[in-house]
């Protein structure tokens, strides 16, 4: 799905039709939504993510229909036609708040925080093996998001210096990845970063700064070489 902003073409590559991105919602049965409202209201966080973990790493389709019921109870808020692959790990879910035709990779880990906000938009693929440090994220429509590629929303302040840092206080800062945006397989994006919509972040980038709408940023630390317009 993510775009490799430094990719020169080849006499074998080809174009070929989107798939993920150019499809139309599909609407899940209404059994579905009374199902998960009913699970939610009978158990309590702990048991559903429990229920969910049982189902957690099978592949078969009652087994992906069933992720996804138990992903609506358990998130505050979810749409139509997610696609939750195995072993999708998940923490503070209760704070999570997805769009329509959402697709979560395999082994892909979201970490929100009891008392934070993560909020993933319409139409966005993940890819496998993912992770994100949810604890003030927003992820707007259509973003692509490749394999591997991580984002960190909170560091230790480092101080006082004479205990270790991983005993002060965290501060948390917000990360935005704006509308149709595509972030490069094993890309990181650091705390306080906003790429602009329709921006490339290269593959394999570590993004320290934040990025305007329909740039192009590669390399470590990342820098903008050009612009899609």
């Amino acid at each position: 799905m993510s775009v490799n902003a430094e990719n020169a073409p080849t006499q074998d590559a080809r174009t070929v039709a989107a798939v993920f991105g150019a499809a139309g919602l599909k609407e899940d049965p209404a059994w579905e939504w009374e199902y998960a409202l009913q699970l939610r209201r009978s158990y309590s966080p702990q048991d559903l993510h429990a229920l969910y973990s049982r189902f957690r790493s099978d592949e078969g389709t009652f087994e992906t229909q069933l992720r996804r019921i138990l992903f609506r109870a358990m998130c505050r808020q979810a749409g139509h036609d997610i696609r939750i692959a195995p072993e999708v790990m998940l923490k503070h879910p209760e704070t999570f708040e997805l769009g329509d035709s959402v697709f979560i990779g395999a082994q892909t880990m979201i970490q929100g925080r009891f008392d934070g906000t993560c909020r993933i938009g319409n139409h966005v693929w993940i890819g496998p093996h993912s992770y994100f440090d949810a604890r003030h994220l927003v992820i707007e429509d259509y973003v692509g998001w490749g394999p591997g590629a991580k984002v960190l929303g909170s560091s230790h302040t480092g101080s006082p210096i004479d205990i270790p840092i991983i005993s002060t206080e965290l501060q948390i800062k917000p990360v935005i990845i704006g509308y149709g945006a595509d972030i490069g397989t094993n890309a990181t994006i650091l705390p306080g970063v906003h790429v602009g919509a329709h921006s490339i972040v290269g593959a394999g980038a570590v993004v320290t700064e934040s990025i305007p709408e329909y740039a192009v940023a590669v390399g470590v630390p990342a820098r903008i070489v050009r612009f899609r317009k």
